[in-house]
């Protein structure tokens, strides 16, 4: 199972774990959000169906999200084209979108200001 995770992470901590990537130690699989409240802004409760619908299910279309999730193709567009914005969706070389993990780990503490 491939598997993503999304955490908040520090642009520092970030970059560690980029370079600890390049000298061969493997990192995983992560998305990494500055903040939970960029994570909640991103990731709307729609989008959040989106990536649900797309999990495990390969490469599809737009349309086919839309008809997926029974919402208008215009809407989903404008969600698709924000996951692509912020690099959680891919579109493959042929043209369909594609979450290419068949689960999601979100991870993030939330403390006291």
């Amino acid at each position: 199972m491939k598997t993503v995770k999304m955490v908040v992470s520090s642009r520092n901590k970030t970059n560690r774990c980029f370079l600890k990537a390049f000298e061969g130690d493997s990192q995983g699989t992560y998305i990494s959000f500055e903040s939970p409240e960029l994570i909640f802004k991103v990731l709307t409760r729609k989008r959040w169906e989106l990536l649900r619908t797309m999990t495990g299910a390969g490469p599809m279309s737009i349309r086919e999200a839309a008809r997926r999730l029974e919402r208008d193709v215009k809407a989903v567009h404008s969600d698709v084209h924000a996951l692509l914005d912020a690099g959680i969706l891919q579109k493959t070389d042929s043209g369909p979108i594609e979450f290419p993990f068949d689960a999601v780990h979100v991870d993030f503490m939330l403390e006291a200001a």
